[in-house]
């Protein structure tokens, strides 16, 4: 039974796989992050299919992180008999410079003492388990191959005996051995020699990229193991950040709040690429940059929330009936259809990471043109939409509304404009704006400040608090002392903070009351009370959730109130990049 995610995340900025504490790879999808799965045992327990090495119950099993890379080390030992299992998707710089970052994954077998026992659950299900998937023993490899009219296959090379590895008969391990399964058929031969290189170019990658982050006094094994994540849920052909490399992990258990995360939303997106520009990692902020130039090839083209890893506008979404779910949460769904939801907050967002890496990189952004067009298009379509409803960050799917987070970031789409404009043409363009930032700001003071709560609420006329406004004095529309500020935080922490985590809100949405706390919302609210001078409660309260991750330092998107138990998809960007940014300020 799956009681926690304790998982760890391997991948190679191509795709990723889930590999739980015991060994057992129970989600991945190849060759691409979004394609169909090959193993999504994590989604359903009898069908969905696996590659688990199981030993005795005399076997103590323990998992960590290679230090600084994104290499998974998971020891079995009984005391006398010992070997370490070692995963990875290959990733590392060839002689021309680009990066080699196969759809494979390796698994290296090292002996360590004894006479270690074990055997082998090799169990794809391709195609998230639409029909039988059989495998067949060839000369250089294993295949498995789907029993279906669509075409496709995996291969599994391996230098342990074939039959044994399929038939699950115990094996004895006397030397290091490996296994290595590819989307693709290997042309050249695979030997024990090539994939030990192959594991050494790539902790070299990671080592490399890990000592281009900055370091920190306090926090700093917190600060690398999230920077390296959200450096996993990148996709490098086209610079997309997903906001989660699973679908359909639930927010609450048994519930129907289950999405497909492997897509990049542009507000998640731009946050992360925020933070990963302070932590001077520039090539996936150029990368990302890219993304949304290549998104947005005309000026009157309005933006998404969110897009396809490769860009596709059409995200239709579907729900899988024939998988159980994560711990029998049904629905199962790939797509998603917020996709045509009309969230105002993302044009904020959007300029603000603008802003920070042109003010960071003025000299150096050889796209500045193409940028500053999308600035302007931006405050044209703020103009004319900031005084309309939209469905908020929270993606509610019932009728529009004017909340207070939309409006804030439409001020920000604005102030940041006006800031650019200042940077790089001396203001001209800014003069035109600052009746409309004005116009704004006075709007949201207006009508978000709710006298009898004695802060800013969730919308316009609205009784109910929202953990996103705690977000006000951080893009700067109002400062960290001021009495208004002061109060939200402090009737926010009242009505919302719940055994030291957060609800989002606390109205029923689509479905009712939510019952677990949003992780990123507990990072906001303790940045919050840093701000407002609580320095010692904001420490305790961010080392207690850091105390709630999983046993790799990983957090997903929820947190369940009563059990602690993490929920929602998983690793979650929204979570990691809101601790560096805590971590940092604390």
């Amino acid at each position: 039974m799956l009681d926690n995610l304790n998982y760890g995340i391997i991948g190679n900025c191509k795709s990723s796989a889930i590999i739980n504490e015991n060994s057992s790879i129970d989600w991945c999808c190849l060759p691409k992050f979004d394609s169909s799965s090959v193993f999504a045992k994590i989604l359903d327990e009898k069908i969905g299919g696996s590659f688990q090495i199981v030993c005795e119950s005399s076997y103590s099993v323990k998992q960590t992180y290679i230090d600084k890379t994104a290499i998974l080390k998971t020891n079995f030992s009984n005391g006398k008999d010992e070997f370490d299992l070692i995963d990875f998707m290959p990733r590392y710089q060839k002689e021309n410079g680009s990066f080699y970052s196969p759809p494979e994954i390796i698994r290296i077998f090292i002996h360590k003492s004894g006479k270690p026992k074990f055997k082998i659950i090799y169990d794809p299900k391709l195609e998230y388990s639409t029909a039988i998937t059989n495998n067949y023993i060839k000369d250089k490899f294993i295949v498995s191959i789907l029993d279906k009219d669509v075409y496709n296959t995996l291969f599994l090379y391996t230098s342990i005996d074939k039959k044994n590895f399929l038939n699950k008969n115990t094996i004895e391990l006397s030397k290091d051995e490996f296994s290595l399964i590819s989307y693709n058929e290997k042309i050249s031969a695979v030997s024990k020699e090539n994939v030990f290189i192959e594991f050494e170019k790539t902790k070299v990658y990671w080592l490399n990229w890990s000592s281009k982050t900055p370091k920190f006094n306090n926090y700093n094994k917190e600060i690398l193991r999230s920077a390296i994540t959200l450096k996993l849920l990148t996709f490098e052909k086209t610079g997309a950040v997903l906001a989660a490399a699973t679908t359909s992990i639930p927010e609450t258990i048994g519930e129907v709040r289950n999405w497909d995360y492997r897509f990049c939303w542009i507000r998640d997106a731009s946050m992360v690429i925020k933070v990963i520009a302070k932590l001077g990692h520039n090539k996936i902020v150029k990368n990302f940059i890219d993304y949304i130039i290549n998104l947005i090839p005309d000026k009157n083209e309005k933006l998404q929330i969110m897009y396809g890893i490769n860009g596709e506008k059409k995200l239709e979404e579907k729900k899988l009936t024939h998988l159980s779910g994560y711990l029998n949460s049904k629905p199962v769904r790939i797509g998603n259809a917020a996709y045509i939801q009309k969230q105002n907050d993302i044009y904020g967002i959007l300029v603000d990471a603008i802003y920070f890496q042109i003010k960071k990189n003025l000299n150096e952004t050889d796209n500045l043109e193409e940028l500053w067009s999308i600035v302007k298009s931006i405050v044209w379509v703020v103009k004319n939409n900031w005084k309309k409803p939209d469905k908020g960050i929270w993606e509610f799917r019932k009728d529009d509304q004017h909340f207070t987070f939309s409006k804030l970031l439409c001020w920000v789409a604005v102030d940041r404009a006006i800031k650019i404009s200042t940077l790089i043409q001396n203001g001209k363009s800014a003069k035109k704006w600052y009746a409309l930032r004005d116009e704004i700001y006075d709007d949201i003071h207006k009508n978000a400040w709710n006298k009898k709560k004695k802060a800013f609420t969730q919308s316009y006329g609205s009784d109910y608090l929202d953990a996103s406004v705690l977000l006000m004095e951080q893009y700067g529309f109002i400062r960290a002392n001021d009495k208004k500020y002061v109060q939200t935080v402090k009737c926010i922490e009242k009505e919302l903070l719940e055994k030291n985590l957060m609800y989002r809100y606390k109205n029923d949405d689509d479905f009712g009351l939510p019952s677990s706390s949003f992780t990123v919302c507990t990072f906001w609210f303790i940045n919050s009370l840093n701000k407002i001078g609580e320095k010692e409660k904001a420490k305790k309260l961010f080392e207690n959730l850091l105390g709630l991750s999983n046993h790799l330092g990983l957090f997903s998107e929820d947190i369940d109130f009563k059990s602690k138990r993490l929920l929602g998809n998983f690793p979650q960007a929204y979570s990691h990049l809101a601790l560096i940014d805590t971590a940092i300020d604390l």
